[in-house]
């Protein structure tokens, strides 16, 4: 039987909202001059304190599976206790990035710093739907992790996955990237997650996925399929969509996804045949328009095939829906469309969605 375990806390730090940007010029740090030995000693020790251990207590027992794959047994007070990691990505602010699951309902949210100091944290908000949080501490001399970019990564190159599993304490793990672009795993509404095979143990989540420059470039989620043979498939969050989901709720506490108002399907050859439009396989087919939407004042048309939105090819259904899905009220979504074999580009503006109904 398969199994889906999470991983649970991430943190950046913003060059101008809280991250650290990375220094591309740095080397990689594999031989320790001193010995001649290979070895990522030098380069950890300056980007571990950066990660965090975290703990909850929370009476509040909402069903959800996956704190509860993360959790330590109830306490005789029957106040939940889950662990998971997360990264400082604010040294100054005290602000640290992780997983939304694992904060999830919390009363009382605990950081362990790699120090050994323990400190009470706030939550400034959370996505359950990417599973992105942001809390916050006030302490002095915290370390934050600079940041890579998710988009340059390649599969094959070698990451380490550093947490805080089982709470016995930091833990690293190194893999490679085992895979790019996964949006059907079934863990999120939104994903787009990076597979690796370093190991990413209950804990986990909300750790840290570094490249060999010690650049954060993921945040650790969750591992799938494994047994007492095999450790199974790792998957992390892509540091660029957490910045996005990370920078929104800076901003304003929370997300406000709104409504486009269109529904699409990933091109098969009965659609093609059905909407008479050429299209290469998956590429999404508009096969509604909600009226008075967005989509609809704008002239989006059912039929349109989708290509790009905002000059990011448009792979499948499930990749622009997630795209889609990073957007904000009021933001303006550019599709490129192909109808009746012409190229025609079209600018809407997410709004809010409408009341549910009885509201």
């Amino acid at each position: 039987m398969n199994r889906i375990y999470r991983a649970t806390v991430l943190g950046f730090a913003l060059a101008t909202s809280g991250f650290v940007a990375a220094n591309a010029s740095v080397p990689l740090p594999v031989i320790q001059q001193a010995s001649g030995m290979p070895t990522l000693a030098p380069m950890l020790k300056k980007i571990t304190p950066a990660v965090v251990g975290i703990s909850i207590k929370s009476r509040a027992s909402d069903g959800n599976a996956r704190r509860q794959r993360d959790a330590k047994p109830a306490a005789a007070d029957q106040q939940a206790r889950a662990a998971g990691s997360g990264v400082i990505i604010d040294a100054g602010q005290g602000l640290v990035v992780t997983n939304n699951h694992v904060i999830d309902r919390a009363d009382e949210i605990t950081v362990q710093l790699a120090d050994g100091r323990e400190l009470g944290a706030k939550l400034v908000g959370g996505d359950p739907d990417t599973d992105i949080a942001v809390i916050k501490v006030a302490a002095e001399n915290l370390t934050a992790i600079p940041v890579g970019n998710s988009d340059r990564i390649e599969v094959g190159d070698f990451v380490l996955a550093i947490g805080n599993p089982f709470l016995i304490g930091q833990t690293v793990t190194s893999g490679i990237v085992s895979g790019l672009d996964r949006t059907n795993v079934g863990l999120e509404q939104y994903e787009d997650f990076i597979q690796t095979d370093a190991a990413i143990y209950p804990g986990n989540s909300g750790g840290a996925l570094v490249n060999l420059r010690g650049e954060l470039i993921g945040i650790n989620t969750a591992f799938v399929g494994a047994t007492n043979s095999n450790p199974g498939m790792g998957f992390a969050i892509p540091v660029n969509m957490a910045r996005v989901v990370t920078d929104r709720i800076l901003e304003i506490g929370d997300v406000r996804r709104g409504k486009l108002g269109i529904t699409f399907e990933d091109s098969t050859p009965a659609l093609v045949r059905e909407f008479k439009f050429a299209a290469a396989p998956a590429t999404p087919i508009i096969t509604k328009v909600d009226p008075g939407s967005p989509a609809d004042l704008a002239g989006l048309k059912v039929g349109d095939v989708i290509t790009d939105l905002a000059g990011t090819p448009a792979r499948d259904m499930s990749h622009l829906r997630t795209r889609l899905g990073l957007l904000w009220v009021g933001d303006t979504a550019e599709l490129t469309v192909m109808r009746n074999g012409k190229r025609l580009v079209i600018r809407a503006t997410i709004a809010d969605p409408p009341p549910a109904k009885g509201k």
